[in-house]
């Protein structure tokens, strides 16, 4: 097959789409490059249809250190498993083209992207979506795109298409947006407390600045586009036992049995009329096909279900726990919670509940990053855990799956924006939502507990945050949004809309489309909807913590903060590291930075100030006019040698020890004596010459010192 190219200009840059060259017996291939930064994306699905019951896609991203010339530094010197920037990369992606797979498509379809070439400047993540949405538009796989993605920056009052990472670290936005031609599918983003008008400008400009992208995978769809394959549809036999059954389940009370108060106890009630329904259609359990009746009528009950909630939601501005639209459930908040933590916070809302947790650390906990060889910390770590009682469900646990990954890195965006500078409060800042307790929200819930669980610990955040999700009942022109949605609410409507920040501006967003789209109207809705439902969540929290706690939690550890000359940094290392493991014995950790910034680190406050004192002891630099309690430690015949302190000794000479004219100096003072002595000059070999204060202007000076080496007191 030959190759074929297809390019573009994307944001000032050529952005190129090739096939036909590589992959070649793969449904759909397709390389992007932008700049030096390649991916290679392909697209397959399996020839038989899976016997699940949800559409079976995975989307892979595989980083190779050979991208960047690098040799991995594993064991093996191989790849491993996808760090977490990859596996939220590959979110990126499934979120934009899983809305436009056919419903009831069942087949396997597996998207694998690569990345074999970074140039560490143009990002590699919003390529692969590029490259997906161009791979599955060529294949034979079922699919209603083609769909573009773009990165939006604001720099300098404008707004950036596809900016560098070293644009971005000036960006007050790092905005990823997906379309398809009429619509926007996928919003993700971290921003610095900007407000939403800025946000919504930025979405309208990534939709139109990716249309030139849409036209050039059009076109290569059409120049060499596959026919998609046929594949089975979902039987018709469900959908033609919906009429009946709804109009039956009206009848039997289905909508007293969504309005039933609790979680649990609605889906008791839900169930246990769905199940008197099918007893009464299917009269014999133990006969031939009834149990595959049985199944096509709880898939009919299903359909039902939605179908009432959502006419209950747009007809009559009600929910299944009673709610409005508008109104966020019952919020309640404890903090501290935990006796030991150095924060905590349990924060409930409705049915949804989460312990958030800050532990306060030194540099030696700053995560290690290896994004394709780059090496970088990170001193903020936030931890999402979703296990499975929270739901009331017995689930297998292992690592962190792909949900918590994204969820927590939500939440991290969102309260990352408000931290103080490592700077001006020198921890390492990890927290952890455990969630206890789940119907909706748990990821906004993590937001809140764990800012509530800052300020415990007395850490000085910029602002509180807090974080609400939103969503959207559509059907034709009508449509509703939905404040602080529900579990079953996010099934079953149309958007899931998180957003994040403080009382004056959004600090992360993230927008999951199971429709076509949505229009910029709907988005500005949502977003005034959601800023009166953070205003109101933040009014909560300041009822219990209106400010970070004037000091740090007791349990918490001490920094101190000294800085010295970095000549004097050898000193307090000491030889093969001696003096440091001296100082670190005494009860702390101690850490040394080139520019001579020491970080001394404990639990035990007096520890702590023993150190700095020691490290201020033996780093301690003399200067003239100053004066000192010193020891004579050596005397010659024309002066004696005084020890000021550790590491630094002067020179007395004899004529400035009396106002007479003596002899010797053993006349006046021998070996271990104390004598109070100032320093009066300094050299530029940096040696101290000495005079007793009390002989000051009634001796005459000392004449300079001659240059070349000076005699030494040992």
């Amino acid at each position: 097959m030959q190759a074929h190219t297809y390019t573009t200009q994307l944001g000032g840059k050529e952005l190129t789409l090739e096939t036909g060259k590589v992959a070649k017996l793969v449904s759909g291939s397709v390389t992007v490059r932008y700049g030096d930064t390649v991916v290679l994306v392909t697209a397959q699905a399996s020839d038989r249809p899976s016997t699940l019951d949800f559409l079976p896609l995975t989307v892979e991203f595989e980083e190779r250190h050979y991208a960047v010339g690098k040799i991995p530094g594993s064991f093996q010197r191989r790849e491993g498993r996808p760090g977490e920037k990859a596996i939220l990369s590959a979110r990126i992606t499934d979120r934009q083209i899983r809305p436009l797979f056919p419903k009831g498509y069942r087949q396997e379809t597996q998207v694998i992207i690569t990345v074999i070439s970074a140039d560490q400047q143009n990002l590699p993540d919003v390529l692969g979506a590029v490259g997906a949405s161009a791979a599955l538009s060529i294949s034979d796989i079922p699919w209603a795109g083609p769909t573009a993605c773009v990165r939006v920056g604001h720099v300098e009052g404008q707004y950036v298409l596809n900016p560098t990472v070293a644009q971005l670290e000036g960006s007050l936005i790092d905005l990823v947006v997906a379309g398809s031609r009429e619509a926007v599918l996928m919003v993700e983003a971290g921003a610095k407390n900007v407000d939403e008008e800025l946000l919504v400008g930025a979405i309208e400009f990534a939709h139109r600045e990716m249309q030139p992208l849409i036209d050039l995978i059009e076109r290569m769809r059409e120049e060499l586009g596959k026919e998609k394959f046929e594949w089975i549809q979902p039987s018709d036999e469900i959908s033609a036992l919906v009429p009946e059954l709804t109009e039956a389940a009206r009848a039997a009370g289905l909508k007293d049995a969504l309005l039933t108060s609790g979680k649990k106890a609605r889906s008791q009630a839900v169930k246990d009329l769905r199940d008197r329904l099918i007893a009464e259609r299917v009269l014999d359990l133990e006969a031939e096909g009834a149990a595959a009746q049985v199944e096509l009528y709880k898939a009919a009950f299903e359909k039902v279900q939605k179908a009432e909630l959502r006419r209950m939601i747009l007809e009559e501005n009600l929910r299944t726990d009673g709610r409005d639209t508008k109104t966020v459930r019952p919020i309640s908040i404890e903090a501290p919670f935990l006796p030991r933590a150095h924060g905590s916070a349990l924060f409930t809302r409705g049915e949804t509940q989460v312990l958030g947790t800050t532990t306060l650390g030194t540099e030696r906990d700053e995560i290690l990053i290896d994004d394709l060889g780059l090496e970088t910390g990170d001193k903020f770590l936030l931890h999402y855990n979703f296990p499975p009682y929270s739901t009331g469900e017995v689930k297998r646990m292992g690592g962190q799956s792909r949900r918590e990954i994204g969820h927590g890195n939500l939440a991290k965006r969102a309260i990352r924006a408000v931290l103080p500078a490592f700077e001006e409060f020198p921890y390492i800042i990890r927290i952890v939502g455990e969630v206890l307790e789940s119907n909706g929200s748990s990821s906004m819930a993590t937001v809140c507990a764990g800012i509530l669980s800052l300020m415990d610990a007395g850490v000085p955040i910029k602002a509180p945050v807090a974080g609400v999700a939103m969503g959207l009942v559509m059907e034709g022109d009508r449509y509703a949004i939905l404040t602080d949605i529900l579990g079953s609410e996010d099934a079953l409507g149309d958007m899931d809309f998180k957003v994040c920040g403080t009382a004056e501006g959004v600090t992360a967003l993230q927008m999951d489309i199971k429709i076509s789209g949505i229009t910029p109207q709907i988005m500005r809705e949502a977003l005034a909807q959601a800023k009166d439902g953070r205003l109101h969540i933040l009014g909560k929290m300041n009822e219990v913590l209106p400010a970070p706690r004037p000091e740090l939690s007791p349990t918490a550890p001490r920094i101190l903060t000294t800085k010295i000359n970095p000549d004097k940094i050898g000193t307090v290392i000491g030889p093969g590291g001696k003096m440091v493991r001296e100082l670190e014995a005494m009860g702390a950790q101690v850490t040394i930075e080139e520019d001579g910034t020491i970080r001394i680190f404990s639990s035990d406050s007096a520890a702590a100030q023993a150190v700095l004192e020691r490290i201020q002891a033996i780093t301690r630099e003399a200067k003239v006019g100053e004066e000192y309690e010193g020891t004579v430690v050596k005397i010659t015949d024309f002066g004696a040698f005084i020890n000021l302190f550790p590491g630094q000794d002067g020179m007395l000479h004899i004529s400035q020890m009396s106002e007479e004219r003596i002899d010797s100096v053993e006349a006046v003072m021998k070996v271990g004596d104390k004598i109070r002595v100032k320093i009066a000059s300094i050299d530029d070999r940096g040696k101290l010459d000495l005079i007793r204060p009390e002989l000051e202007g009634k001796v005459a000076p000392r004449a300079p010192r001659p240059s070349g080496p000076r005699p030494s007191r040992r």
